[in-house]
């Protein structure tokens, strides 16, 4: 095939994929585009968490202090860790979750709100655990941190 005839063919093409190749120029020439002033920002759940191991470390650290207790160790049982829960849309048939995609594509599920860990006891060990106002304010602070009930709160005298 001669160069004359290449032609032709190439414009019989182009006319009658005109519009096609009109939709595919402008979808380049749209990804080709800076993003206009629309960085968004994804920023992360207000709520700070610490594991459980840090709360019981802090809690040692608190009820150290308080006067007459001593040395102390406390232990904490959970029933259920920290939850999560996600924005979703939902219809009739699907439920699916929100997701908000950053800057640099990273994509991260809307927090609607995170549930702190439940609590089933705390075991408190502490040397002046002998007192009653030692162990009432033991247990007052730890019932305030956990949510826990004072029946589920043992303080109990270090050997």
């Amino acid at each position: 095939m001669d160069w004359v005839g290449f032609k032709s063919r190439g414009a019989e093409l182009a006319k009658k994929y005109r519009y096609v190749l009109l939709v595919l120029l402008a979808g380049l020439l749209l990804m080709l585009l800076p993003e206009c002033g629309q960085e968004q920002t994804v920023q992360e759940p207000a709520i700070q968490t610490e594991p459980q191991t840090d709360l019981q470390s802090s809690l040692e650290e608190i009820l150290a202090q308080i006067q007459g207790a001593g040395k102390v160790k406390v232990l904490l049982t959970q029933k259920e860790g920290e939850r999560t829960v996600y924005q979703a849309d939902t219809d009739d048939t699907r439920r699916d979750t929100v997701i908000l995609t950053a800057s640099d594509r990273a994509q991260t599920g809307l927090v609607q709100q995170v549930n702190p860990p439940n609590y089933l006891g705390a075991v408190v060990v502490c040397q002046g655990a002998g007192s009653a106002s030692v162990r009432l304010a033991i247990v007052d602070a730890v019932a305030s941190v956990t949510g826990l009930s004072s029946d589920k709160i043992s303080v109990l005298k270090m050997k």
